[in-house]
């Protein structure tokens, strides 16, 4: 384990399947907790001065902000589609019951904006066929800036087929400027078992920029963390034969925006995609988002 790697089960604490907030990664904005309920069973979360997203990994559940209750239906697993989502007010006492079990993930950023409580159909996600060939990848788009209102929190799920690459070309956010943003960045990563049951695994790359010295290659299994300070960031790499989810959550000091720069030695692949075919795998379902 490094610094910049909660392998799955290592940040597990007070109830919570993981815990990453800005004093534990050593930044100032963003946070990720994921819980397991078990049928029927409730959580209470003071979400104090940070706004937060509850995104179902698996199951449904209620959710309720002092009088007002929003059901999320959720989905089987991560690899079933997109999910509806709701957002959480900062200085909110909420409470969490899953009548059939369930697992959530609550991704969070420090803001001083009061925002209502609200809930995010799944119907409104905006899902994202990204890259071409070996790079395509999927996005769902739930909770980025143009997806939905927020003061800092910027949020979104990215499904890489078995045997592809996405965060590629890799990029950086790391700096404040009229071509980029800086936002500190967590990548929560599930990675799909084989048939039968074999686990899965991926790669996870960071690189040294102009912010800073980092040298990061992840070997990520399921249920494993990956913490962006800085840098240049990607690929990530699907095992052949394991599809591979990640949920990223992403904060910073500056305007709510996504603002990112290629790495110069790969941004030239982009301009290979207009000639390439999607991978059909990453083309949401017949009929639905």
């Amino acid at each position: 384990m490094t610094d910049h790697h909660l392998p799955a089960g290592t940040s597990a604490t007070d109830g919570w399947d993981l815990l990453v907030t800005p004093e534990s990664a050593g930044w100032e904005h963003c946070s990720l907790r994921v819980l397991n309920l078990d049928a029927g069973a409730t959580r209470t979360v003071d979400t104090g001065g940070e706004e937060m997203f509850v995104v179902p990994l698996s199951g449904g559940v209620t959710v309720t902000v002092g009088d007002e209750t929003h059901e999320l239906a959720g989905r089987p697993d991560v690899f079933a589609g997109p999910t509806d989502v709701a957002y959480l007010p900062v200085r909110s006492s909420v409470t969490l019951t899953s009548a059939a079990g369930g697992r959530f993930a609550l991704t969070g950023a420090r803001t001083d904006r009061a925002l209502p409580f609200r809930y995010g159909p799944r119907a409104d996600v905006a899902v994202e066929m990204r890259g071409a060939g070996q790079a395509s990848r999927q996005v769902r788009n739930f909770g980025t800036v143009d997806a939905f209102e927020a003061g800092a929190l910027i949020a979104c799920e990215v499904i890489t087929p078995g045997g592809n690459w996405s965060s590629y070309p890799a990029h950086k956010h790391d700096e404040e400027t009229e071509h980029e943003s800086r936002l500190e960045e967590i990548y929560y990563f599930e990675i799909a078992a084989g048939p039968a049951g074999q686990p899965g695994f991926g790669f996870h790359r960071t690189s040294s920029s102009p912010a800073g010295e980092i040298d990061v290659l992840l070997e990520v299994r399921d249920r494993d963390t990956a913490l962006v300070p800085f840098g240049w960031h990607g690929p990530c790499v699907a095992a052949p034969g394991h599809d591979m989810y990640y949920l990223n959550v992403m904060a910073g000091p500056g305007e709510r925006a996504w603002r990112i720069s290629d790495h110069p030695d790969q941004t030239w692949v982009r301009d290979t995609w207009a000639d390439t075919e999607i991978d059909p795998r990453v083309r949401p379902a017949a009929g639905g988002q």
